[in-house]
């Protein structure tokens, strides 16, 4: 098979290829752009069904586009970085001990960085 049919990245890699695209780009991207700025040789079809699970996450939004659609990312890198944190502290019952050892974990820049954004410093 060649790139344009399968590509072996894993997924996770793949979405953020597609996501970065979508960052870059100054309006919504149909399937069809997107695979154009892409480096990977990735079929359209395969770069559809990963804006659709983007979509199915919440990660990217749509608008009709013709007979299909257009996608943009809801949130900055950053803002989808910190959904992912919140999301991994929600599957454990025990948020105080997951925080805790985060906390004992961060370098002393980041733990200065938190320290002042919980003391109401800019963001």
């Amino acid at each position: 098979m060649t790139g344009a049919t399968a590509d072996r990245r894993p997924a996770g890699e793949l979405e953020a290829s597609v996501l970065a695209a979508l960052w870059a780009a100054k309006e919504p991207q149909t399937a069809v752009q997107v695979q154009k700025t892409l480096t990977a040789d990735l079929a359209r079809t395969t770069v559809t069904t990963i804006l659709s699970r983007l979509h199915e996450k919440g990660t990217v939004a749509r608008e009709r586009s013709g007979r299909g659609y257009a996608y943009f990312p809801v949130r900055d890198a950053h803002g989808l970085t910190a959904r992912r944190m919140h999301h991994e502290l929600d599957k454990d019952s025990d948020r105080e001990t997951v925080l805790a050892r985060f906390v004992s974990e961060l370098s002393p820049d980041d733990e200065r960085v938190l320290r002042e954004l919980l003391d109401g410093g800019a963001q």
